[in-house]
Parts: structure tokens; C-alpha cells; sequence
């Protein structure tokens, strides 16, 4: 497992938490709009932190910090990730993952065995058009996902209480890129999330780290339209990182 990146303090990657975000390289998704690339292929022109580095720091911030926000990359095609969090934990922590939803059996057990208390679950676009979303023909190496598995983590996030009782929270998100996301993609994608305790929109962003340039943002408008037909299915939708 490497670890390539450490947000040392964020008030934006987890909900109501002052947080630092791990971020661990390597993803089975190629998504053309993914701007992490470095980090998505573990390129070794990042500097890696060693373990013992992230805990001497978490050590240092404890009565700092709350949370620690674990990305990628995909975190959960690491085997060692549910011991990596155990040890966050034993430190006080809460934990926020963000996934891509491909690895179910993982998330169901990091829920299960209580290491996770939010899930961030990226929905690339309704399921006709996932291998249009994840992968690309010039991709040094393909997307390696069953849709089955998506779903199936969808299903699991579904089935959490939204009282929060169980001291576990979730999140949708779908980053909206207007050569991917038409109206009737966001309709089908908000059928098949209905009842989720949160939904978020966020617009593309173009930066020099993204597989594949030349897509676009929609425009604020149409935007805002996409977030107020969301909201008839899952009243909690927002927009995220829009001014």
C-alpha cells in the first residue's frame, strides 16, 4: 500500500470534522476525467510517506484533528486497508472513506466491524453508461470493475439507517461533466439512488492532472436545474464546490 499524499488539515473533505486526508495510490477505475492521475496510476514521481511518518504526525495532531479522511486512488484494493484503519482508530479518530463502491464485500465488513463511521461513495453515471464513465481507449491499462459490485455497494449504503444511530453516515456524489452527463443520466442515476440519506453534485474541474483533457463544466444553470430535479428524489441533494 503507498501512501502518496497528506492533506495535513481540512474543513472540506469531512462533514462537521476538522480532518486530514491520507491519500493511497493506485485504483482499478481509469475514469478520463479523474484528476489524480499520478496518484490513480501510483506514478513513482510522487514522494511516498511510510507509515510510520502518517502515524508520527496523527500522534502529533490528536488533540488537533477529529477525523481522518481516507482517499485514493481506490482505497479498498488494498487488503491491509481494514488493519491500517484499525490502528487510525486506536488513536481516537473517526474515519471518512471515499470509494468507488467496487469493492463490496470490503465496505460491508469496514461497516460491520465499526472502522468506518462515513462512507463517500463516488457514482460515475447511471449504469448504461458506467464503462463510458470509468475507462477510456487510450487508458495505459483498462478499468478492471464488475457494474454487479457497484450496485451491490449501493445496495449496502442503501440499507443503513439515516438516523444516524448507528454512529454511521453516507454520502452520494457525482462529479458532472457536460460531455458525460445529460438530463436523462442524472434522472436514471437518482432512480437508482432514491432514498439516500445525501446526495452531492459537483462540477468538473479542468487542472493538469487529469487523464484526459477537453471536457467542460455545465453551465451554473443547468447546474442548479440538475440539483432541483434531484432533490424530487432524494431531498437532501446539493450542489458541492459551486459558487
Amino acid at each position: 500500500m503507498k501512501i502518496l499524499g497528506l492533506n495535513k488539515t481540512t474543513l472540506l473533505d469531512y462533514p462537521k470534522r476538522v480532518a486530514c486526508t491520507i491519500f493511497l495510490g493506485g485504483c482499478n477505475f481509469r475514469c478520463p476525467f479523474c484528476h489524480n492521475k499520478d496518484i490513480v496510476l501510483a506514478s513513482d514521481c510522487i514522494d511516498e510517506f511510510s507509515q510510520e511518518e502518517i502515524f508520527a504526525f496523527l500522534k502529533k495532531r490528536q488533540n488537533i484533528l477529529t477525523g481522518v479522511c481516507i482517499t485514493g486512488g481506490e482505497p479498498t484494493i488494498h487488503s491491509s486497508l481494514p488493519d491500517f484503519i484499525a490502528a487510525i482508530r486506536q488513536l481516537g479518530y473517526h474515519v471518512k472513506l471515499d470509494t468507488n463502491g467496487s469493492n463490496p464485500a470490503m465496505l460491508a465488513s469496514l461497516i460491520a466491524d465499526g472502522l468506518i463511521d462515513y462512507c463517500a461513495m463516488d457514482i460515475k453515471n447511471c449504469p448504461e453508461k458506467y464503462d463510458a464513465s470509468v475507462s477510456f481507449p487510450d487508458s495505459p491499462t483498462p478499468a478492471v470493475y464488475r457494474f454487479s459490485d457497484i450496485a451491490q455497494s449501493v445496495k449496502i449504503l442503501l440499507s443503513q439507517p439515516c438516523d444516524g444511530k448507528n454512529g454511521f453516515s453516507y454520502e452520494f456524489r457525482t462529479t458532472l461533466v457536460k460531455e458525460l452527463h445529460e438530463e436523462a443520466d442524472i434522472h436514471a442515476i437518482c432512480q437508482w439512488l432514491a432514498g439516500a440519506n445525501a446526495y452531492y453534485l459537483q462540477s468538473y474541474a479542468e487542472s493538469d492532472g487529469v487523464f484526459c483533457k477537453g471536457f467542460h463544466a455545465h453551465e451554473e444553470s443547468v447546474l442548479a436545474h440538475f440539483e432541483h430535479l434531484c432533490q424530487s428524489y432524494i431531498p437532501n441533494t446539493h450542489l458541492r464546490g459551486v459558487s
